[in-house]
């Protein structure tokens, strides 16, 4: 037995060998290896370890079942209780919603009458191990070790695959709950029919963060149904279908053909039929599970990164998963998608897409997404426009195409301004500026006093200060726009009211304050480390230390503000070396992730450490771009410091791992920071290439000493997005002490 083992372990071992030198000879073919799934499912993450495919529609994962914060996926690293798998899941939001159309196998009858005020009274419940448990990008596995049942999961764009494995003695039986519901989420009307021998159909309205969701599926099972029970309300009906509030249904297999039961689950928005169109034909598991794994491998190889460190390289590839797993595709296969006031339209010539965490993604997931996949970019943009149609505003958080109207600002205008000033076509660029105008100019979420005064209040709206200085930003996209289009009168209008920011700017303090409405006195007292959580406060998810260098559309005037580059860098260097101590009775646990006073756990931080190459002192913004990189990151459950926030997080780490961050995210412009990666190959659209070289880059070499773009010497401490589009090579020479001279021009 001995001999056995140590010979399996030496096949092994060599195996391991050749891998590792295949996957360094071609690291596009198997940059999934690299990506781990659980990594954001710990601490604040609130990532989901499931299968989907890159902006798939569905997103089947486990849940725990669990409602609280860090629950927001459905699932959480610590737990070790699953309640079923369900078809729909957020990526890193601060609030839960989803977790539609629960399926769960099980190897014995169940009484689901059964009121369970918590998941420790649902009798399908399952213990699991995350020994046996595998995620990897288009495929997730489980043992639920209560039945005995070997789950495996995968997806196409638009259906789920389930196969489980029982114990050949098993009774084999799936339970479908419709009622099942975490976190803010609550069914308000489900329905559920047995087709045929093999189907089964249905829907569930519910209302939590999108207050009319409408979610209609199909589920065709590998074998015939054999016996049935359905419950409506907790009561057992004796149709083949049942309705009301809370639905579910236990379906039985016949064991003896084969220990494996398939199904494969579509939805729509719009009506079974539609599901029923959504849905694959003949499509087997495992095929399903290699052509994911495909997809997967064909959007991670757009970016490769060469790096001795394979733990970077497991980070950046993770990352780079988690930023194309949203926003997710809305439309059905018709091109048809429910709208918030249950209209029905058609996207023509686009694909819809919901869940658009734009106070988050608008900073950089939405810009690497225009180097990424342009032409879905576009895609987004008209789906923005869609809802414009709908409300006549533009969007602010869509969720399964509800408003949420959660978090500040109109971020949807610099995602569109973005796109069309990096010449993405695609979308009607006049219909599109009518819908930032008109967005700016009603009078919701405050716009009537930023009107009225410059600014907003803190007296009239809370979170007065973080508001004010979005829409400022927001206006000066605006701005770039109307420029664009040879609109002057709307270019100066909006030009003028961007500068809002320096009604609030406090020159003493170096702070951005809260302003009453006569112009002229300060919210007091004033205490730069208090936080409030949203209420009786005069800055978003965290404090006056964090959110007031958000000026990022005019860092030089923002400048002479403070009084010139030394003071400044003397600030900006102060919010990462002062005490992390955050002070007040309701502290928001968005505030996570501290170096000092700056927040990486939360978007507000992410563009500040680049703010250093404005001010003439580039090796700050060196310095602090590779200490953030280092530790709020790593290859854990608990490897992200704060929400991943539909891919925000990570998408902050894959620019900035490779020397480049869009600090201002409309202009079109990338700041140089300091590249972890030997060597970075953006593979364009285009067909062209750019490489990012960072010659003698260690853990201690992090200060660029030089540079060169494609033989020449290279001065400036930006690039634009045009110059990298005609492909090329950026050359660092890296060392271990700054070189105070580069990147002043």
């Amino acid at each position: 037995m001995k001999k056995i083992t140590l010979l399996s372990l030496t096949v092994i071992f060599i195996a391991s060998c050749k891998i590792k030198v295949d996957k360094n000879q071609h690291p596009e073919s198997f940059a999934t290896n690299y990506v781990d799934p659980f990594i954001g499912t710990g601490g604040h993450g609130h990532t989901y370890p499931g299968a989907t495919v890159p902006f798939g529609m569905l997103q089947v994962s486990p849940d725990n079942g669990i409602s609280h914060w860090d629950w927001c996926s459905g699932y959480h690293y610590s737990d070790s209780i699953v309640s079923g798998f369900s078809h729909l899941h957020l990526s890193g939001t601060g609030i839960g919603d989803l977790a539609d159309i629960l399926f769960m196998p099980t190897n014995k009858k169940l009484d689901l009458t059964a009121k369970a005020a918590s998941r420790d009274f649902l009798p399908y419940k399952s213990k699991y191990s995350h020994v046996n448990e595998k995620a990897v990008p288009g495929y997730y596995q489980v043992f639920l070790e209560d039945p005995k049942i070997n789950v495996e999961l995968t997806s196409t764009q638009r259906t789920a695959y389930h196969k489980y494995t029982f114990n050949d003695t098993n009774t084999q039986s799936v339970v479908v709950d419709l009622g099942f519901a975490i976190n803010w989420d609550k069914a308000v009307k489900t329905s559920i029919k047995i087709e045929d021998a093999n189907t089964i159909s249905g829907y569930r309205y519910s209302t939590g963060w999108a207050k009319n969701q409408k979610v209609f599926f199909v589920a065709k099972f590998s074998k015939p149904i054999i016996e049935s029970v359905i419950t409506a309300d907790k009561k057992v009906v004796s149709a083949k279908n049942g309705e009301g509030e809370n639905t579910a249904l236990q379906l039985f297999f016949d064991a003896k053909n084969s220990k494996e039961l398939g199904v494969k689950v579509a939805l729509s928005s719009v009506s079974v039929e539609n599901a029923k169109d959504n849905l694959d034909k003949d499509q087997e598991f495992e095929k399903v599970k290699t052509a994911a794994s495909v997809d997967w491998n064909e959007a991670l190889s757009k970016i490769t990164v060469e790096t001795p460190v394979d733990s970077l390289k497991t980070i950046f590839y993770t990352a780079l998963y988690h930023a194309q797993v949203a926003p997710v595709t809305y439309s059905d296969k018709n091109g048809q998608f429910r709208t918030e006031d249950d209209k029905i339209v058609t996207s023509k010539n686009y694909t819809a897409y919901s869940t658009l965490s734009l106070w988050d993604t608008f900073r950089a997931e939405n810009p690497l997404l225009t180097i990424l996949d342009p032409n879905r970019v576009s895609d987004m943009v008209n789906s923005m426009l869609a809802y414009y149609e709908t409300k006549k505003i533009l969007p602010v958080w869509t969720l399964y195409a509800n408003e949420t109207n959660t978090m500040t600002g109109y971020h949807s205008i610099p995602v569109i301004v973005d796109a069309y000033m990096k010449g993405i076509k695609g979308f009607d660029a006049e219909k599109a500026f009518e819908a930032m105008k008109a967005t700016m100019m009603q009078d919701e979420r405050g716009l009537n006093f930023y009107k009225k005064y410059g600014y907003i209040p803190y007296n009239l709206l809370d979170e007065s200060v973080t508001i004010t200085l979005e829409y400022a930003y927001d206006d000066w996209c605006v701005a770039q726009m109307a420029k664009a289009l040879g609109k002057t009168a709307d270019y100066e209008f909006f030009s003028k009211r961007a500068k809002a920011y320096e009604y609030l700017f406090d020159a003493k303090s170096g702070f951005m304050r809260g302003k009453s409405e006569d112009g002229k006195s300060w919210n007091e007292p004033f205490d730069p480390k208090h936080s409030n959580h949203r209420e009786h406060t005069d800055y978003t998810e965290g404090n006056a230390w964090q959110h007031s260098w958000f000026v990022p559309h005019n860092v030089d005037n923002f400048i002479k503000l403070h009084g010139g580059n030394d003071i400044f860098t003397k600030r900006l260097e102060q919010l990462f070396t002062e005490s992390s101590e955050i002070t007040g009775n309701n502290v928001s646990a968005d505030i996570s992730g501290l170096i000092g006073q700056y927040a990486h756990g939360n978007e507000p931080s992410h563009h500040i450490a680049y703010m250093f190459n404005h001010a003439k002192q580039p090796w700050r913004t060196q310095y602090w771009v590779r200490h953030i990189l280092d530790t709020q990151y790593n290859t854990t459950a608990n490897g992200l410091s704060g929400n991943e926030d539909c891919g925000q997080m990570s998408a902050w780490y894959v620019f900035s791992s490779m020397g480049l961050y869009p600090m201002n995210p409309a202009s079109g412009e990338y700041e140089i920071g300091s590249p972890i990666f030997e060597k970075s190959t953006l593979n364009l659209p285009n067909g062209k290439t750019f490489v990012i070289e960072a010659e003698n880059v260690s853990k201690q070499n992090f200060y660029i000493q030089s540079a060169t773009l494609n033989g020449k010497a290279f001065e400036k401490t930006a690039i634009s997005h045009q110059e990298m589009q005609k492909g090329g090579v950026l050359h660092f020479v890296m060392g271990a002490q700054p070189n105070k001279n580069w990147g002043l021009n």
